[in-house]
């Protein structure tokens, strides 16, 4: 490994001050998440945002925009604005390796591993609280942290009753409405919430519309030491596909093109769109069983159904398991057709922890069982040249996935400032897939046993605190990665992660330096490899690592004047990696070997900040900034299949009326990209060989110029 060293200090940090100064919230939090979280001392590295940090970004764009400014994090769209399919890397660590959970409940999903939020739209207008760890982070129910946790908690106690009514619109006719009602204590025991939610939208990007929908509701008995609480919220989302990028010719001349849905001859097709309902029910109980212990269990159940519609040209009807039909006795072997690729699933389980505190101990046993299942099935509703029925199934596959996990916390005082943190998890998988839709015969009965342990040491004094720690981490493939054949199934992947860090928090300023080194063994990458059924899979790679600083704090300049910052500095390389590329010449794949390179979609810099200005009562004008450095597209780095790096400013004017017969009006508004910033955040490559050289295609999803967002809040 290359050492290297970093010549850089930065005053900085991850979010502005509370009028009260810096205050870690993180003990307060409901009990169904506490088992989840890493607690103020525990010696790993996190941010935690609250009620108030949520709200005053919360214009309608998906939950990875309201976590932009945190250390270490990119975000991109498809559809250009935030609304609809959005993303999020975390050390460059992408979706399908970041844990996360609803109210200690694992929200992944289980087959892909990744987190889709446009199922949830507006969830973070019934947020308490979020906490995102970097890193492996403390044991947590659900897939395996990776390298990123986001623990998100609804539960918040409202003891007088509210209402609250907030609208926004902005550019691409985008549109979001939220009503939040509350009961107050009805009774001594017993309070209710409800939020319904519309968001609407254009999007940047042509046709790349959003129609999303949602409802929560929450209820909540406390009495003595018994409390109960019932959650339910649900989410429904239809959006015209974006998700093919445009071509790096069309990003210079016609970057809101859409390809989606333009097979079909003439007009794009008017329906080539993504339509899923996604709805979760989960029931918490609480006792206190004595001093300093406290015993939590919540069952849940998930369930989502839906679809993506597809125009698809000249087709062969043998593919769809279609007989020829005959036209004018001549038997007609291609033809158009629309198509719609179904899943529908159910999740279900228990989560469930002891928790003890008490004289400078803390321990927690806790865990979860889970069961999925997915039916994966395709129909053809419509054939140009006919077929013998309305509607023709081609496929239908279906997956089972058990999950099990155990863990141990115990966190100790050990001397005078010193404390000693263990952490132990247990996690089994047995998964089951019975073929996939290019490959049905191929089936897939696995059975996983992970052992994950986490060491740490935490010193704090007065506002000083440092904390080391190591842990290990190990996942299973994603379902994607078992389809690379019979003979080629992929191996787990494992991490080892060291943390160091050191913060101080005052009244006035913080400040924070972490670093780390996170080494993997048999991750899981694209190398241009094809799998049995000639698509591209991911190929496991013995060696890689992320080394990498971060440095955040914040400072009140002013009582009318506050600036926080931060700076994620890393070196992310992927050793001895081989390069597959089609042959178009001679058939077959050629391969390019490279010792040491870049991983993908890993940024050596990425930094943000934010100035917040107060010159008057309730007045607040804020300023965002946000760079990112190169990303390249694929493990070769090669500067040619590369997005460009790129700076990204924010500005906001919040003011609150207050009037007699209202608790506060809140108007809010916000330009973004104010540089009119031409940028993209995102995107892919693929190459081939051909006349005796390499060709690379690269695919860009381009991001909106400068656009808008103004809302008004009343509260009662």
């Amino acid at each position: 490994m290359k050492r290297i060293t970093f010549f850089l200090f930065l005053f900085s940090s991850s979010g502005a001050f509370a009028q009260e100064g810096l205050q870690d919230t993180t003990e307060l939090v409901p009990v169904e998440v506490r088992a989840t979280r890493a607690g103020t001392k525990a010696p790993f590295t996190k941010t935690n945002l609250k009620r108030a940090d949520i709200e005053q970004k919360n214009l309608g764009q998906d939950l990875p925009y309201l976590l932009n400014q945190v250390p270490a994090v990119v975000v991109a769209s498809d559809a250009g604005t935030g609304v609809g399919y959005t993303g999020i890397r975390i050390r460059g660590t992408d979706a399908t390796r970041i844990n996360v959970t609803l109210n200690g409940i694992p929200f992944n999903d289980a087959e892909s591993q990744g987190s889709f939020f446009v199922n949830l739209p507006d969830f973070a207008s019934s947020a308490a609280s979020i906490q995102v760890q970097r890193g492996v982070g403390t044991s947590s129910n659900g897939a395996g942290a990776f390298g990123a946790t986001i623990n998100m908690s609804t539960a918040e106690d409202n003891e007088l009753p509210y209402a609250e009514l907030a609208n926004s619109y902005g550019s691409f006719n985008t549109w979001k409405n939220t009503l939040r009602l509350g009961s107050g204590v009805i009774g001594k025991y017993f309070t209710t919430d409800v939020r319904l939610s519309n968001i609407t939208s254009d999007g940047y990007v042509d046709r790349a519309t959003s129609d999303l929908k949602s409802y929560y509701f929450a209820t909540n008995f406390e009495k003595g030491n018994t409390g109960m609480r019932f959650i339910t919220f649900s989410g429904r989302e239809k959006t015209y596909q974006a998700w093919n990028g445009i071509s790096e010719a069309d990003l210079k001349t016609n970057r809101r093109i859409n390809y989606s849905g333009m097979e079909k001859p003439g007009t794009p097709y008017h329906n080539e769109t993504d339509n899923y309902r996604q709805d979760h029910y989960q029931l918490f109980l609480t006792q206190k069983l004595g001093t300093g212990l406290l015993f939590n269990t919540g069952i849940f159940y998930v369930k989502g159904r839906g679809y993506y519609e597809q125009y698809k040209a000249d087709r062969d009807y043998e593919d769809y398991g279609l007989p020829n039909p005959t036209v004018e006795g001549t038997a007609v072997t291609s033809t158009d057709l629309v198509r719609q690729l179904w899943l529908k699933n159910e999740y279900y389980g228990n989560v469930f922890s002891l928790q003890y505190n008490r004289a400078g101990t803390e321990a927690t046993f806790g865990g979860s069982v889970t069961k999925y299942i997915g039916n994966h099935f395709g129909d053809v509703i419509w054939a140009k040249n006919g077929m013998p029925e309305p509607t023709h199934r081609w496929y239908n596959n279906d997956a089972w996935k058990n999950d099990a996990t155990v863990y141990g916390k115990w966190q100790q005082q050990l001397a005078a400032n010193w404390y000693g943190y263990t952490d132990l998890q247990l996690r089994t998988v047995r998964y089951r897939i019975d073929g996939f839709r290019e490959n049905p015969a191929l089936g897939v009965n696995n059975q996983y046993l992970f052992f994950n342990p986490k060491l740490g040491l935490t010193y704090q004094k007065g506002s000083l605190m440092g904390y080391a720690s190591y842990s290990i981490a190990q996942k299973e493939p994603n379902r994607d990665d078992f389809e690379t054949g019979a003979e080629q199934q992929p191996r787990p992947e494992k991490l080892g992660d060291l943390e160091l860090g050191i913060e101080q928090k005052a009244k006035n300023y913080n400040w924070g330096i972490t670093g780390y080194y996170m080494h993997y063994k048999d991750q899981l990458v694209l190398t241009g490899q094809i799998n049995d059924v000639g698509a591209y899979t991911r190929t496991n790679i013995k060696e890689s690592y992320r080394l990498g600083v971060e440095l955040q704090g914040a400072a009140r300049l002013t009582n009318w004047a506050q600036i926080s910052a931060n700076l994620a500095l890393s070196r992310n390389k992927v050793q001895n990696f081989t390069e597959f590329v089609d042959d178009f010449d001679n058939g077959g794949q050629k391969t390019t070997a490279y010792n040491e390179t870049d991983i993908a979609f890993s940024p050596r810099v990425v930094g943000g900040a934010q100035l917040t200005l107060t010159p008057v009562k309730d007045l607040a004008v804020v300023i965002f900034g946000k760079h990112v450095g190169r990303q390249y597209l694929d493990n070769t780095q090669q500067r040619s299949r590369s997005l460009e790096g790129f700076f990204v400013a924010d500005a906001q004017v919040r003011y609150a009326i207050k009037m007699a017969g209202l608790k506060e009006i809140n108007l809010v508004g916000q330009v973004y990209n104010v540089l009119d910033k031409m940028y993209t955040p995102n995107g892919y490559t693929f190459s081939y060989f051909t006349g005796n050289a390499v060709t690379s295609e690269n695919y860009y999803f381009p991001m909106a110029g400068r656009n808008f967002m103004a809302g008004v809040t009343i509260k009662l």
